[in-house]
């Protein structure tokens, strides 16, 4: 057994390039739980790799059946996700938050993929999980894995990665506390991607800017410079078309200017979606309800009253935030 003196001898200095994100203001009218959820965002050197780091737990609460479920939207970000404690049900994609819903139990650490489509997942009871969000192109240029492959696809993390990814898994799994675990993947990460990144890398975690950095080095890169292979590096490298990953930068920025919105207290459907790049506000809607599974007037109502949205909100007042 490891002794305190001896665990903290061998533990890592904080994360530096990490920044939590402050909870979101609970107001009057909110009825989700006191549980906690917790967001890390990158600053500039780690922002071309990391998306963000969350965590969850629920284990000092007591939620019911539908409060137990996870709303996540589509996202072209992998995800490495550890269930310290607890278990995790994946719904069969296009289901609905219902208890006859096909599902299955997923692995205690594992790989997701970039996803197309929302997703939702239910929790049999109290859990702690953890999960680093990477951006796709970053991984296979870590690890020279084929994202294309792992689309819409969540698979054990041991039957993906080689040993010293491995290691780093138990670590995370052995680590005293979330913030410990956010300093050891920071410390494996950083000199891994210092040293595969592009010559150029983004500094912003915004999807948008990613997605026009990605093209300009898609374009830049190898023997053949045409449009159209540039666009099969970038599927290549994230599983997902230009088109898409352009379509889920403009719903982010419609996320953002909305959260701002709420928050002032003059939410204009029409001027947000003016200023996030839609055409107008139908074409906002029907993208809003292909990325999240929600119109965007019921996304920002359920993100301040349903449990199931806790990710959510975590985002939501991240919209400020960039990293520096």
């Amino acid at each position: 057994m490891i002794s305190t003196s001896q665990r903290a001898a061998h533990a890592p200095s904080p994360a530096r390039h990490m920044r939590k994100v402050a909870p979101w203001p609970r107001t009057p009218g909110m009825t989700y739980s006191h549980a906690r959820s917790e967001l890390w965002i990158p600053r500039s050197l780690l922002a071309s790799c990391v998306r963000g780091v969350m965590a969850r737990d629920t284990r000092t609460e007591v939620l019911d059946d539908a409060q137990r479920y996870n709303h996540m939207p589509a996202a072209p970000s992998c995800a490495l996700l550890w269930y310290l404690q607890g278990d995790c049900q994946v719904l069969e994609q296009g289901a609905p938050a219902h208890p006859e819903s096909p599902r299955v139990t997923i692995a205690r650490t594992t790989l997701c993929g970039p996803f197309t489509q929302p997703t939702i997942s239910w929790n049999p009871g109290p859990i702690h999980a953890f999960m680093v969000l990477l951006m796709p192109d970053a991984l296979a240029h870590m690890t020279g894995l084929d994202t294309t492959a792992l689309l819409d696809r969540i698979v054990p993390a041991d039957e993906v990665f080689g040993a010293d990814w491995q290691a780093m898994f138990r670590q995370v799994e052995a680590a005293a506390d979330d913030d410990e675990r956010v300093a050891l993947v920071e410390a494996f990460l950083l000199p891994r991607w210092l040293k595969a990144r592009p010559a150029s890398p983004l500094s912003s975690h915004r999807l948008a800017d990613w997605s026009r950095s990605l093209a300009l080095h898609a374009a830049t890169s190898g023997l053949g410079r045409s449009l159209r292979q540039a666009e099969r590096r970038i599927k290549q490298w994230t599983g997902h078309t230009h088109r898409n990953l352009l379509g889920l930068g403009r719903s982010e920025r419609a996320f953002f200017h909305s959260t701002a919105a709420h928050q002032s207290g003059a939410v204009n459907w029409s001027d947000i979606a003016e200023q996030s790049g839609y055409a107008d506000q139908s074409h906002l809607c029907r993208e809003t309800r292909r990325v999240t599974g929600f119109t965007p007037e019921e996304l920002r109502r359920r993100i301040s009253t349903e449990e199931s949205l806790w990710a959510y909100r975590l985002w939501a007042f991240s919209a400020g935030l960039a990293g520096d």
